[in-house]
Order: C-alpha cells, then structure tokens, then sequence
C-alpha cells in the first residue's frame, strides 16, 4: 500500500514540476525517480527562478518549508529526495 502511495505521490510532483516550470516536452513518465532535477546533470534544465516557483507550490500543497538555497538544493536533487522531504513534514 506504501508503494502505491508513493508512486501517486512521485507522479503528482512530477505533473506539478512540469506544470509549474512549464516543461511542455515532458510527461511524468520521462522523468526518472533519481535523475537530477537541478545542475549541469539535470536534462530538465531548472534554473532559480524555477526553484523558487517549485518551493512556493511545495509549501503550498505539502506544507514544506524550504529555507534557503542549500536546502533547495538538497531537497530538490530528485524526486525521490522531494518526496522524503514531503513525507518528513506530514
């Protein structure tokens, strides 16, 4: 069941990520649950602006609380890092 849950969960960050950074040639199935979703290495091309926007609508939808770049970074670094950081506040 915690499975199922998860996989919800990745796949609704993976719709709000493409929706939020307007990343038209992506579908929650191109994006790899441990894919850099930031840096050189990220095929998503984010920049800071996008982080921003991300840490908005994570605040709003899951109640996390990014509170400077550092931690941005380390939450942002793939969808699996978002979701335990999700699963962290709830």
């Amino acid at each position: 069941m915690a499975d199922t849950r998860d996989e919800q969960l990745k796949h609704e960050i993976k719709t709000m990520i493409i929706k939020t950074c307007r990343l038209n040639d992506f579908t929650p199935e191109t994006i790899a649950d441990d894919q850099p979703l930031v840096g050189p290495d990220s095929p998503l091309g984010l920049d800071s602006l996008d982080m921003m926007e991300l840490s908005v609508e994570l605040k709003n939808r899951y109640g996390v609380k990014i509170m400077d770049m550092k931690d941005a970074m380390r939450m942002m670094k793939s969808i699996n890092a978002l979701v335990e950081s999700i699963q962290a506040v709830r």
